[in-house]
C-alpha cells in the first residue's frame, strides 16, 4: 500500500520531534545571562589555525563554525610540554607540537572566549590502562569561575602500539613481518629476533570530547578545565579547544519520512538499524528525504543507501552509534549507488584497534552519480570515509572527521570527478586525505583522475601524510592547510607506491600551506619534506606545484627521493615549482635523492638552516655532477644558512647539478613563521 507523505501520523511525529528538539535546546542555548566573573585574571583569548596566526593561512583551509585556541596560549597552572617533533611523545602529536600537562588536583587550563559560544570540543590525552583498553576520568568545566559540569574523558579509543597494523594491547609483540625501523632490521625465521621493551611504540594518544556549555557565552567569558579532587588519573594533557556557537536543531523537511514512525529509538536503548532500513526504503520509494530527529540511535551494522536522501537535525543533535556503524553505498560489484545525499548527523563508532579487512568505516561503498556527503561529524571509526570505485561524481564537503584508527578519507581505485572540499580532519592514524589509484585490473580503469581536494584543513596525523596522492592522473590538491604529521609521512605527498597505477597527465598542488610538516623518517634516518615525491614502485612525473607556502619545516621543504634498492630504476621528472614561499627549513629547501629534474621559478625562501639544495642524485656521483638536475626559471630569491658564504643565494650555486650530498646535515631549528 502506498504511504502518503502527508499522512497525519507523520505530522504528529513531526510535532513530537520539534518539541523534543526544543527541549534539547536548553543544553546548548539556554537563554540566561553570562555567569559572574571568576577571581583569576585571564589571558586574552588567542585564536589560531594549525597552531599559528590565522593571517598566515588566510584564504586557505576549511571555513569552520568554531575557533581554535591552544592550551599553551591560555592561562594554566600545569606544565608546558614541548615543543617536540620526536615520534612517540605527547607533544609531538599535539597541535602546534606543544600542550599543557596537568598532574595534580586543582590544576587547570582557562580559556578566554574571542567569540560567543555555547559548546566546545576539547582535544586531550590521558593514560592508558596498564593492560590496554583505556582509562576514564573526569575533567571539571567552569564558566566565569562557576562549575557547570564534569565531562568524562577516556583513552579507550586512543593508544595504539607495535608495528602495522597496530594494536591496543601494550603487551603485544611487534609484527615480525613488518619493518622495525628503530633497529633497522627485519627479523626472520633464520635471524634471532631482537628483544624489544614493552609496550613497543606507543602512539596515537589524543582523543576529542564534545561538551555542551549549557549557558550561552559571550566574548570575554572564561572557560576553565580543572582536574577534580576525585581524579585518579596520573595526568591529563590538554591540547586545543574549539569553541562553537551551535544552532538550534534542524526541523524535518516539509515533505519527508520521519524515522520515528518506523520505530527508530532516540534513546539508544534498543537497535534502530531495522527501523532506519525501513525508513530509508520508504524515503527511496516516495522520493522524499528521510529525517532522523534529535537523539542517539544504536546501529550495529551498515545502513545501505541508494537513490535516497538521509538528513539529521545537525551533527550535535542526531547521532548514529554502535559496533560497526556505517552508512554505505552499494559496492561496485553490486551495481554501486547513485544520487545519495547524506547530511547533518554524527557517526560515532566503537573501533579500538586496526583490522584492515574489517568494513567499519563511517561512510563507505560506492557513492557516485551526483551523490553528496555534507556536514557530518565522524569519530572512532576505522576510516572516516572510504570509497571503492570505479565510479564518478561525488561531493564531500563541510564535514568534521576526527580520531580515526586509519585514514580520514580515501578515494580508492578508479574514482573520478570527485570534489572533497571544506572538510576539517584531525587526529587520524594514517593519511588524512588520500587518492589511491590501486592497480588491481587495468590502469585505465583503476586510475583516480580529475578529482579535487580543496580548502580542507588536515591536522595531526599520527602516522603517514596529511594529504597523499598515489598514482592516477589529472588530480588537484588546492588551497588546503595541513600541519603536524608525526612519523613516516609529510604534509603533501605524491608517491608511486602501494601497487598504484603510474602517474600520468598532470598532478597539481596549488596554493596549499603546510605547517611543521617535515618529519624525520625513522627508517632512512633522514628528514623528509613538507612536500614529498617518492618514486618507489615507478617514476613520479608530471607534477606542478604553484603558490604553496611551506612554513616551519623541521628538515626540508621539498624532498624528491627513490628507494635505495630502485635508485637506478625510477626517477622523478617533469616537475615544476613556481611562486612558492618557504619560511623556515631546518636543513634545506630542496633535497634530491633520485635521478631526474625539476624546475624552480619564483621560489622565495628565508630562515634556511643549511644549504639551499642537498643534491645526492642517484648516488652515482659521476664527474659530470649529480644525476638530478635543477632548472632555473628565474626569481628564486633568498639565502641559505651556509656559514662559510653568508648571503649566498639558496639556489643559483647549485644549478644545474652540483653535488652537495649530505645524508645528515646539521639541523637549525627555524624561527616561528611570520607574515612575508
Amino acid at each position: 500500500m502506498r504511504i502518503s507523505v502527508h499522512h497525519p501520523r507523520r505530522r504528529r511525529a513531526g510535532r513530537v520531534a520539534a518539541a523534543t528538539a526544543l527541549a534539547l535546546v536548553a543544553t546548548l542555548a539556554a537563554a540566561q545571562p553570562g555567569l559572574a566573573a571568576g577571581s583569576t585574571k585571564p589571558k586574552p583569548g588567542v585564536e589560531t589555525v594549525a597552531g599559528i596566526d590565522p593571517a598566515l593561512t588566510a584564504g586557505r583551509g576549511a571555513t569552520v563554525p568554531f575557533v581554535e585556541q591552544e592550551a599553551e596560549n591560555a592561562t594554566f597552572t600545569g606544565d608546558l610540554i614541548g615543543p617536540d617533533r620526536t615520534p612517540y611523545t605527547l607533544p609531538s602529536e599535539a597541535s602546534g607540537r606543544t600542550a599543557v600537562k596537568l598532574d595534580a588536583a586543582g590544576e587547570y587550563v582557562q580559556y578566554t572566549l574571542t567569540k560567543p559560544a555555547n559548546a566546545v570540543t576539547l582535544r586531550y590525552a590521558i593514560p592508558d590502562a596498564p593492560g590496554g583498553g583505556g582509562l576514564t576520568g573526569p575533567i571539571d568545566v567552569a564558566v566565569n569561575g562557576i562549575k557547570l559540569t564534569s565531562a568524562p574523558l577516556t583513552s579507550q579509543y586512543s593508544w595504539l602500539y607495535g608495528t602495522y597494523p597496530f594494536s591496543n594491547d601494550p603487551q603485544a609483540d611487534p609484527n615480525k613481518d613488518w619493518w622495525l625501523t628503530e633497529c633497522g632490521c627485519v627479523p626472520s625465521a633464520t635471524t634471532p629476533a631482537p628483544v624489544f621493551d614493552k609496550p613497543f611504540r606507543a602512539f596515537h594518544y589524543y582523543a576529542e570530547k564534545r561538551i555542551p556549555l549549557v549557558v550561552p557565552l559571550k566574548k570575554g567569558d572564561t572557560v576553565r578545565f580543572t582536574v577534580p579532587r576525585t581524579n585518579k588519573l596520573d595526568w591529563v594533557v590538554l591540547d586545543v579547544a574549539d569553541f562553537e556557537q551551535v544552532g538550534l536543531p534542524k526541523l524535518p523537511p516539509r515533505k519527508s519520512v520521519n524515522a520515528w514512525l518506523y520505530g527508530a529509538d532516540p534513546t539508544g536503548r534498543k537497535s534502530s538499524a531495522d527501523a532506519l532500513d525501513k525508513a530509508i526504503a520508504a524515503g527511496k520509494k516516495l522520493q522524499v528525504p528521510v529525517y532522523i530527529p534529535p537523539g542517539t540511535y544504536k546501529v550495529d551494522r551498515h545502513l545501505v543507501v541508494d537513490k535516497v536522501t538521509v538528513v539529521g537535525a545537525g551533527s550535535w543533535w542526531t547521532t548514529l552509534t554502535g559496533d560497526g556503524v556505517g552508512v554505505y553505498g552499494k559496492y561496485v560489484e553490486d551495481g554501486g549507488s547513485t544520487d545519495v545525499h547524506l547530511a547533518d548527523f554524527s557517526i560515532i563508532g566503537n573501533v579500538r584497534d586496526r583490522v584492515d579487512d574489517d568494513q567499519v568505516n563511517g561512510v563507505g561503498g560506492a557513492l557516485g552519480g551526483g551523490s553528496t556527503v555534507e556536514r557530518l561529524f565522524i569519530q572512532h571509526t576505522k576510516v572516516g570515509m572510504w570509497f571503492d570505485g570505479p565510479f564518478s561524481g561525488l561531493t564531500v564537503k563541510d564535514n568534521v572527521i576526527v580520531d580515526q584508527i586509519a585514514d580520514g578519507l580515501n578515494l580508492r581505485r578508479g574514482i573520478s570527478d570527485a570534489t572533497v572540499t571544506n572538510n576539517f580532519i584531525r587526529g587520524t592514524g594514517d593519511d588524512g586525505l588520500a587518492m589511491w589509484s590501486h592497480g588491481v585490473s587495468t590502469p585505465a580503469q583503476d586510475a583516480d583522475h580529475d578529482n579535487v581536494f580543496s580548502h580542507n584543513t588536515v591536522l595531526n596525523p599520527a602516522l603517514a601524510n596529511n594529504i597523499a596522492i598515489y598514482g592516477g592522473h589529472d588530480n588537484t590538491v588546492a588551497h588546503n592547510v595541513v600541519a603536524d604529521p608525526v612519523r613516516e609521512g609529510s604534509g603533501l605527498h605524491a608517491g608511486a607506491r602501494f601497487s598504484a597505477v603510474p602517474f600520468s597527465g598532470r598532478t597539481t598542488f596549488t596554493d596549499n600551506t603546510t605547517v611543521r610538516a617535515s618529519t624525520f623518517d625513522l627508517n632512512w634516518k633522514i628528514g623528509l619534506g613538507a612536500i614529498w615525491l617518492y618514486a618507489l614502485e615507478g617514476p613520479v612525473k608530471g607534477v606542478d606545484v604553484t603558490g604553496d607556502h611551506y612554513l616551519d619545516n623541521g628538515y626540508n621543504a621539498i624532498m624528491m627521493v627513490s628507494e635505495w634498492g630502485v635508485k637506478d630504476l625510477y626517477g622523478i621528472d617533469d616537475v615544476h615549482f613556481s611562486d612558492v614561499q618557504v619560511d623556515g627549513a631546518g636543513t634545506s629547501v630542496v633535497s634530491a635523492r633520485a635521478f631526474g629534474s625539476a624546475s624552480f621559478t619564483n621560489v622565495d625562501v628565508r630562515n634556511i638552516g643549511w644549504a639551499g639544495v642537498n643534491n645526492c642524485g642517484a648516488f652515482g656521483f659521476p664527474a659530470t655532477g649529480a644525476e638530478f638536475s635543477l632548472v632555473d626559471g628565474g626569481g628564486n630569491d633568498g639565502t641559505d644558512g651556509n656559514p662559510w658564504e653568508v648571503g649566498r643565494n639558496w639556489f643559483t650555486p647549485f644549478v644545474p647539478n652540483a653535488i652537495t650530498c649530505n645524508d645528515r646535515p646539521p639541523v637549525v631549528t627555524p624561527p616561528a613563521p611570520s607574515t612575508w
